[in-house]
């Protein structure tokens, strides 16, 4: 008896951002970029993919530097000319009232669709819901994460477009798993019975390696908000515990689950390995989308076997302009030029190259090397302003040789992962689940120096398409050894070989740019996430579908007629 499946699954992709482009700031950093790199992607592919996302009025936040060094926030407007009205509104309750919801939709960036809920309709008095990215109280994030995860099915349900496979983009999507449950008990199946089904069509991407920053909500919290969406406190906790814990409910609600890298799938099963009733979580590393973050004449020249130094230095001019038309500054263009541009936590450690200034000034006063930073703090993190602070003072001492660039977005993000020569990143290990801004710096022939996290664990060829720091030391004296080993690299390897040897720094490019070709773009892991997620989740509904229809059509040619019946 042989079953088929014809076709791929329609895949919901859910999640709290997504990085389109820079004109369209409903994004804070990697998750969504990611996000939006995936989308554009699946419409490279032609695969059956939609977004499904929020409408955030203020966006998340444009973020400057005070004459006193300290950054502040303001909210960020954008045109809305690339939204169309799907004409579509669903309701959701919350915090016992009904809130509706317009559905917007974009397809404008070269990406699957994305549809977009809006709670800031006229007449509303619930648009706080979706006013801004990440901000506010325990509140405003729950009601976010309704309006996505319950109000993202009805969505689909009243656009008519009829999902496979759900995935989820981190915990914020995970009351879509309630929705789903709803659903199969109002067709009449017992909670336990709805879970299973349900399971049966979600799949989970979690990102966040470091425990505290996987959020939690107090039940309390939950019921008044309404995200029981028909459930009980028992079995909520069955989901998710108490504290109910967004990434736990993920991965009891999903069918199966991925890091980020590999380095992360393994952190990340030592991490929830005690939770009973979890999904197997794989990995499936981070890629980036190539025609988004690649210089194109970068591109031409590669693929011809042409010098890429040419057009490096192209980007690298447009870089240099760019920076003094913002700052005043010009540095030097055949003077090394590294980068670190993320957003500002403390276990990115921005400040590791400053760690010992007897090595780091004299290379800053002679301009020998030169730095470019670049990211936004979480307008309610205070120790990662603290961070930038602490940069600025680098920069006012150094003012023609330590650049930090304001109000970072995707479109800083291209100029300086195509421009600079050197790209810096630094996290603690194994805090840093993948680190895409590396593979875009990567596909321009960048070269990364980085410790052994996130995704550079993969991809480091020591000395032929860039440098590791350290060999993967996680003890109490990481900061120390990581530092003495970034200066040593630095000083024995970047330098001499970008001021003495071009041929062989040229070598290096290209073994980058092939690299992160290969292995590093969104092409190869939607492609994995096909092959790996949706599927294998697909085809075994698919085949349970199949095999009950073969059972009733042999049931019923049973009783009409003695004969065997081929199928």
């Amino acid at each position: 008896m042989g079953t088929y499946i014809h076709r791929k699954p329609k895949v919901a992709y859910f999640c709290m951002e997504f990085g389109l482009d820079e004109s369209f700031p409903i994004y804070s950093g990697g998750l969504g970029v990611l996000a939006g790199d995936l989308l554009k992607s699946a419409k490279d592919l032609n695969l059956p993919m939609v977004g499904v996302g929020i409408l955030w009025d203020e966006g998340y936040t444009d973020q400057f530097i005070d004459k006193d060094n300290v950054p502040y926030d303001c909210a960020q407007e954008y045109s809305r000319d690339h939204l169309e009205d799907t004409g579509v509104s669903i309701r959701v309750w919350v915090r016992g009232e009904e809130v509706t919801c317009k559905v917007w939709k974009t397809e404008k960036f070269g990406n699957v669709p994305l549809y977009l809920l809006d709670a800031n309709t006229p007449d509303s008095n619930h648009g706080w819901m979706t006013r801004q990215l990440y901000y506010g109280d325990g509140q405003d994030r729950v009601a976010a994460e309704i309006i996505l995860g319950i109000g993202g099915v009805r969505a689909l349900r009243a656009l008519d477009i009829d999902v496979d496979i759900y995935h989820l983009n981190e915990g914020h999507a995970v009351f879509c798993g309630f929705e789903l449950i709803r659903e199969y008990m109002e067709q009449g199946k017992s909670f336990e019975e709805a879970w299973e089904a349900a399971r049966q069509q979600i799949v989970f991407t979690t990102h966040t390696p470091v425990m505290a920053g996987n959020e939690e909500h107090s039940h309390d919290l939950l019921q008044f908000m309404g995200a029981y969406n028909g459930l009980n406190y028992d079995q909520a906790v069955q989901i998710g515990g108490d504290p109910f814990n967004m990434t736990v409910a993920a991965l009891r609600l999903s069918y199966i689950a991925n890091g980020v890298s590999q380095l992360h799938g393994m952190t990340a099963r030592s991490m929830w390995r005690g939770n009973m009733g979890t999904s197997p979580i794989i990995a499936i590393t981070n890629g980036v989308h190539q025609k988004t973050w690649q210089h194109p004449q970068i591109w031409q020249i590669f693929q011809t076997q042409g010098n890429v130094w040419r057009p490096h230095m192209t980007a690298k001019r447009q870089l240099i302009k760019y920076i003094e038309d913002k700052t005043g500054i010009r540095l030097e263009q055949d003077n090394l030029i590294i980068g670190f541009a993320r957003r500002f936590a403390a276990y990115k450690r921005s400040g590791l190259i400053f760690h010992n200034p007897e090595i780091i000034e004299p290379l800053l006063k002679e301009r020998v090397v030169q730095l470019v930073f670049a990211g936004k703090a979480h307008p309610l993190d205070e120790v990662g302003k603290q961070v930038i602070q602490k940069l600025m003072h680098y920069v006012k001492r150094f003012p023609e040789s330590v650049i930090f660039l304001e109000n970072y977005n995707m479109a800083i993000g291209r100029l300086m992962t195509s421009g600079c020569d050197v790209w810096l990143n630094n996290p603690q290990r194994p805090l840093e689940a993948s680190g895409t801004s590396g593979m875009k710096a990567a596909l321009n022939g960048v070269l990364n120096i980085s410790t052994l996290d996130g995704w550079w664990p993969e991809g480091c060829e020591h000395g032929e398409n860039g440098w590791q720091i350290s060999g993967g030391y996680e003890g109490p004296e990481q900061t120390r050894v990581d530092a003495a080993n970034l200066y040593d690299v630095l000083l024995n390897e970047i330098i001499p070989t970008y001021y003495e040897n071009r041929k062989k720094w040229v070598e290096m490019m290209n073994n980058s740019i092939a690299m992160a070709v290969n292995r590093f773009t969104t092409d190869r892991t939607l492609t994995e996430y096909y092959n790996l997620l949706y599927q294998p989740a697909f085809s075994l509904k698919e085949i349970k579908r199949q095999v009950l229809n073969i059972e009733a059509i042999q049931t019923v040619y049973s009783e009409d007629s003695p004969q065997p019946v081929n199928v």
